[in-house]
C-alpha cells in the first residue's frame, strides 16, 4: 500500500506518513508473544533481532552505565564487544556518526540476559537513572523512524506479529517519546496533522 505524506508545520520535520495515525501496535510488547508474520516462527523481541544504530553520544552514555548493564548480561557477554568498531556517518543523528550494536544469538547483545527486553532499559529502571540519551533513540521510537525531514514507519514494522494485534495507534504510542526527543513543538504539529488525517478517514468511511 502506498504511503500518504502529510505536511507538517515544524522547522525540522516537514512531513509525516499519514498511516502513523491509523496503523496500530500491541499496547504492551513485553506481554506479547512475538513472532514473524511470514513464517509464524516465534522470536521474542523480534524487533531487536538485527541490533540497532546508536549515536556516538548514546554509545558513550551506555558505556558510562556499563557496570549496571553488564550485571544483567550473561556471564560470557559481560566483557564482550558491545558495538561494531566502525563509525559510520549519518547526518540524521545528533553527532553525525553512528555505530551498530553487536548481534548475538539472533538478537541485539543487550537482549542477552535472563528476561525479555532491553538490558539498557531494565538497568535504568532497576538503578533509577533515565534512559534519555542512553537507550538509542531509534529503539525508543520504534516502530516510528525518520528519514531526513520525514517521520516514517519503520520498514520492518509489518514483518512482526505485534503489528497484527489491536492496540493504540503508532503515533499515540510514540507521542511522549517524540516530545522527549524533539520537543513539544513537534507534537503540536503532529497533533494537528492527526486531526486532519482522522477527519479525512471519517469522511471517507461515512
Amino acid at each position: 500500500m502506498a504511503e500518504t505524506l502529510v505536511a507538517l508545520e515544524h522547522p525540522r520535520f516537514r512531513q509525516v506518513q499519514a498511516q502513523i495515525f491509523t496503523r496500530k501496535l500491541v499496547a504492551d510488547c513485553m506481554t506479547h508473544r512475538c513472532s514473524m508474520v511470514e513464517t509464524r516462527a516465534a522470536l521474542p523481541d523480534a524487533c531487536c533481532q538485527y541490533g540497532c544504530d546508536a549515536d556516538i553520544g548514546e554509545r558513550d552514555a551506555i558505556l558510562t552505565h556499563a557496570d549496571d548493564i553488564r550485571a544483567l548480561l550473561r556471564q560470557e557477554l559481560r566483557d564482550a564487544r558491545w558495538f561494531d568498531p566502525e563509525e559510520l556517518q549519518d547526518d540524521d543523528y545528533p553527532s553525525g556518526r553512528v555505530v551498530r550494536t553487536a548481534v548475538v544469538d539472533q538478537g541485539c547483545v543487550f537482549l542477552a540476559h535472563d528476561r525479555r527486553g532491553c538490558a539498557i532499559h531494565r538497568a535504568a529502571l532497576e538503578r533509577g537513572w533515565s534512559i534519555r540519551g542512553v537507550k538509542p533513540a531509534v529503539c525508543r521510537l520504534y516502530p516510528l523512524s525518520y528519514d531526513g525531514t520525514t517521520i516514517v514507519i519503520a520498514a520492518e514494522y509489518a514483518e512482526y506479529s505485534c503489528a497484527k494485534v489491536e492496540g493504540p495507534t503508532l503515533y499515540r504510542l510514540a507521542r511522549d517519546t517524540l516530545a522527549d526527543l524533539f520537543g513539544a513543538e513537534l507534537v503540536l504539529a503532529l497533533d494537528a496533522a492527526e486531526l486532519r488525517v482522522l477527519e479525512r478517514e471519517r469522511v471517507l468511511s461515512a
